[in-house]
């Protein structure tokens, strides 16, 4: 079937694809990149690892004392009120040379080494010093205080798997175990443009009946924060020539974007540029706002064809675009982080298919509950500006009354699986 006969054939009597086979199609079909490159840790915060770290050492290389005190022997201090010979003293990177032996301690600060013969480390708040004699007020428990060699990782333990996408505390760990670079996976390049006659530059006066385009920085926002690298084709015309050269350029990348043409009854430019260069589908998704969607390649590309009203093109995306662009990457999606809460408000629904208003986390007489921004309509980008979740009600839900619990997604979330 060509692309003109599929999108004719996905009006609104067409069975709608529930959501989630949606999502299970894309991420069925993208494959992950697999080229690497070497990269320094500078370098290496959010990309995708390419391959497993293992620690060469221990991590803590020694044992050490967990706070400031005194380090001695356990069976030494079992009673309260014990004294003993105080014979020297151990810092951070400045170990003390010997061994305790009976009756001995020494004077240890946090992250020093715990020398030979100690196992239990006071401190100094439970000490009462007189010269070269250490008295301790409470009995000393033994073990206490003290980080074992390893304790973090054991040399030869896996420190960080493959497909995991490198954190700020990763990077950390990478250096506990002394590794200056890793192998990771090249960034995917996703390049974007915004499609319609009624759109005009921001900085640019606007005519009777156009519009500024918003979707492009919505959509450079949302793809900056994956750390991706991006191509930004601009604000394409509805004419032939334009559409196929913008195509032709966007499918030397590994994903394309566009915002515009994916409705039923959209200008037949799209979907004539799209027949030369692809195999792109027309999909109705059972979901409120985002029905409309086109997905498939164009030359080398995944393509993703958004909707043009704001609201409906940053819910689709955030739904099923970007959990495709994490696996692209290299990694895998995490799933949705949902939290149930009651509504503050009265929420108007009807049942049949899956809906995502809008809302604010708050707190209620009863704790957190979650406040339904007022206006839900597709084109109200504030909403998704002022809002910090969205309220995830299922097809099978109607009516919500206030107080009722739904399932709520907050906007700050984990996308990547913690591999």
């Amino acid at each position: 079937m060509s692309i003109k006969a599929q999108k004719a054939a996905g009006g609104h009597d067409t069975p709608a694809l529930p959501l989630e086979e949606a999502r299970k199609r894309i991420l069925d079909a993208v494959t992950a990149l697999t080229d690497d490159e070497s990269v320094g840790l500078h370098q290496a915060l959010h990309r995708v690892l390419a391959e497993p770290v293992s620690a060469a050492i221990d991590v803590p290389a020694h044992t050490n004392s967990a706070m400031d005190g005194y380090a001695l022997r356990g069976e030494d201090a079992v009673t309260a009120d014990a004294e003993l010979t105080l014979i020297g003293e151990s810092f951070a990177g400045r170990p003390f040379a010997g061994s305790l032996g009976p009756g001995q301690c020494i004077r240890i600060m946090t992250g020093a080494v715990v020398p030979d013969g100690a196992d239990t480390v006071i401190m100094q708040e439970q000490a009462e010093r007189d010269g070269e004699r250490v008295r301790f007020a409470k009995a000393a428990k033994p073990g206490a205080n003290v980080r074992p060699a390893g304790e973090d990782l054991k040399r030869g333990d896996t420190a960080l798997a493959p497909g995991r996408w490198l954190t700020a505390a990763d990077l950390g760990v990478l250096a506990s175990v002394g590794v200056p670079e890793v192998r990771v996976r090249r960034r995917p390049r996703v390049a974007f443009f915004s499609t319609g006659d009624e759109l005009k530059p921001v900085g640019q006066p606007l005519e009777p009946g156009q519009i500024h385009d918003s979707n492009r920085y919505t959509l450079f926002g949302l793809l900056t924060e994956l750390g991706v690298e991006i191509e930004d084709l601009g604000i394409v015309p509805d004419q032939r020539d334009a559409l196929d050269q913008a195509l032709q350029k966007a499918s030397r990348c590994d994903a394309v974007l566009s915002t515009g043409g994916a409705s039923v009854g959209d200008a037949d430019y799209v979907v004539e540029a799209l027949e030369k260069l692809g195999n792109v589908g027309f999909w109705q998704v059972a979901m409120k706002p985002g029905r409309p969607l086109a997905f498939g390649r164009i030359n080398q590309a995944w393509f993703f064809g958004l909707p043009g009203n704001p609201v409906s093109a940053m819910v689709t995306f955030l739904q099923l675009v970007r959990p495709a662009l994490v696996k692209l990457a290299g990694s895998t999606p995490a799933l949705p982080l949902q939290v149930s809460l009651p509504v503050t408000a009265d929420i108007r629904k009807r049942p049949g298919r899956r809906e995502f208003q809008r809302g604010r986390l708050v707190t209620g007489e009863s704790g957190p509950a979650v406040a339904p921004f007022g206006h839900q309509g597709s084109g109200v980008l504030r909403s998704m500006s002022e809002a910090d979740c969205l309220i995830n009600l299922p097809p099978e839900l109607g009516d919500v009354a206030a107080g009722q619990s739904v399932l709520v997604e907050p906007f700050a979330q984990p996308i990547w699986n913690g591999a």
